[in-house]
């Protein structure tokens, strides 16, 4: 094995670990999504049952109220994986970028080592 084809697999291990990063944080905001939607299905309900959809009133249901708020939490966090998956979707992209450089390089050289093995034999 070739020094450059330990490097192409580091820059391959490295992209993989990024995905699956990436891969994570979107199940992390599918999920708290799911469970939003759940919950606003929830609130719904319970507003029906008690006939008071104002979170103002004083005899709003209290597990309305807890259910929203959590809703609005899972809300919130889901946002905040955003800047996260953003973040690591640069770092995918700089990962393969890393790793198209790696490869192209080796290319070149294995182009050139070829070449060279080429001259060599038409000398002898």
């Amino acid at each position: 094995m070739k020094p450059r084809s330990g490097i192409i697999q580091l820059k391959t291990f490295h992209v993989q670990e990024k995905r699956r990063r990436v891969t994570q944080i979107e199940a992390m905001i599918a999920d708290f999504q799911r469970m939003a939607d759940d919950l606003e299905k929830e609130i719904a309900g319970e507003e029906k049952r008690a006939g008071i959809a104002d979170l103002n009133h004083f005899a709003y249901p209290t597990y309305a109220r807890a259910a929203a708020q959590r809703r609005d939490n899972l809300l919130q966090s889901a946002e905040d994986l955003k800047g996260q998956l953003n973040d690591a979707l640069a770092d995918l992209d700089d990962a393969l970028s890393e790793l198209r450089r790696a490869e192209a390089l080796d290319d070149r050289e294995t182009i050139r080592d070829r070449s060279m093995h080429r001259s060599l034999d038409a000398h002898f």
